[in-house]
């Protein structure tokens, strides 16, 4: 059944594209169940943590009963240690916002991987997907001989892309590295081609939110919902993951804002979820800058005998003190992701051939004609008022 003119928000045609963009924590979720709840809506994930199955806690995904009752595409849908392009979702998007109209549903995008909103709304260059075997042999290249080594072969074939990433960039060096070895052309120059967006597309009408409250109100959200994760188990949670699934410290999952830390603990506390045979425990050691001995355990400095009292005390404290710092990195790591969300809503609001105002209580208006339209608020409840 379609929508006709008079069921939607007067600002929303039957073709009409909502972006809700918001920082971590902000709420953003409370208001698609309320928008959903109109019928009028389908929702769409533009989250890159809630992709991955079993990661639950850490990612603040909606429970199992809240996604019977509140649908969300592209939650679920792969396992921890696969990957899963940028390009990718934006062709899952433009599949699912078809689908959508074609059911008479207004699509809204909702989420905090502001990444993918620059994808959808300003465009992707048109770098190739990675192929397996290239990126096979550019892991195994990193393995043996250490980013620096891939890091300084970049500067050879790719100054542009060298100059500009940090040498520590892993995901980006590695995938610099495996574009010039796939295609024989840097991705620097790859990367200037022209773009193409979903949002160009003048069949339909595009409505960007951009929600930004205030900092301290924000970072008040991020350690209460942080304290919840850590009632609810996130560590026996990545334990459980290290059970699972052959999983190592550099895959796109467990960077993750609160699965890194975790992994850091672990790695801190010599935890014997690390001995499965299945994982690589060398690798996790290296990736935080701990060392293990020849046999895989843990050194102790200048191989000081303890008794095992002492043993104990000493592995209690240590576990207490790993938490703590495990705990303040987390909230640092959340708090930055935070800023860095601010960072990317500023620039999506700069993007050229758009109409962009400002709502305010005394204000609400917005040029119908343009075929992408920005709006920002301070406030969840003023998102809400415009989609009403």
């Amino acid at each position: 059944m379609q929508h006709s003119s008079d069921s939607l928000p007067h600002k929303l045609t039957n073709n009409s594209v909502v972006c809700l963009m918001a920082p971590t924590a902000s709420g953003k979720t409370s208001l698609a169940y309320e928008l959903y709840d109109t019928g009028r809506f389908e929702l769409i994930s533009v989250d890159s943590a809630l992709i991955y199955r079993d990661m639950n806690i850490g990612t603040a995904k909606p429970t199992a009963t809240e996604l019977a009752r509140y649908p969300h595409h592209l939650v679920d849908i792969i396992d921890p240690m696969h990957s899963y392009s940028v390009a990718e979702f934006v062709s899952d998007v433009a599949r699912l916002i078809d689908e959508c109209h074609q059911k008479g549903k207004t699509p809204l995008l909702v989420g905090g991987t502001m990444m993918y909103y620059m994808a959808l709304l300003d465009g992707l260059s048109p770098v190739p997907d990675s192929d397996d075997i290239v990126r096979a042999r550019v892991e195994q290249w990193r393995q043996e001989k250490g980013i620096s080594a891939l890091y300084d072969y970049l500067g050879s074939i790719d100054p542009t892309s060298h100059e500009r990433l940090n040498a520590t960039d892993t995901q980006r060096i590695t995938r610099a590295v495996e574009v010039y070895l796939q295609t024989d052309m840097p991705i620097s120059d790859w990367q200037r081609k022209p773009k193409q967006a979903l949002a160009h597309n003048l069949e339909q009408q595009w409505h960007a939110l951009s929600v930004m409250p205030d900092r301290p109100w924000l970072h008040d959200r991020i350690e209460q919902r942080l304290d919840i994760m850590w009632n609810e188990g996130l560590v026996t949670e990545v334990i459980d993951l290290l059970k699972k699934y052959p999983l190592t410290p550099n895959m796109p999952s467990m960077r993750c804002v609160g699965y890194r830390q975790v992994l850091e603990y672990l790695v801190h506390i010599d935890h014997p979820i690390l001995d499965e045979n299945h994982l690589d425990k060398n690798q996790f050691y290296e990736a935080f800058g701990a060392h293990t001995a020849v046999n895989g355990e843990k050194e102790t400095p200048d191989n000081i005998t303890q008794s095992a009292a002492q043993s104990n005390i000493a592995k209690q404290e240590t576990e207490v003190l790993a938490c703590q710092e495990m705990q303040n990195k987390a909230l640092y790591a959340t708090r930055q992701l935070a800023k860095r969300q601010y960072t990317w809503l500023r620039k999506v609001m700069q993007l050229p051939n758009t109409s962009s105002s400002k709502i305010s209580q005394s204000e609400n208006k917005a040029d119908t004609s343009s075929r992408m339209i920005l709006q920002t608020f301070e406030t969840m409840a003023e998102a809400r008022e415009y989609l009403s």
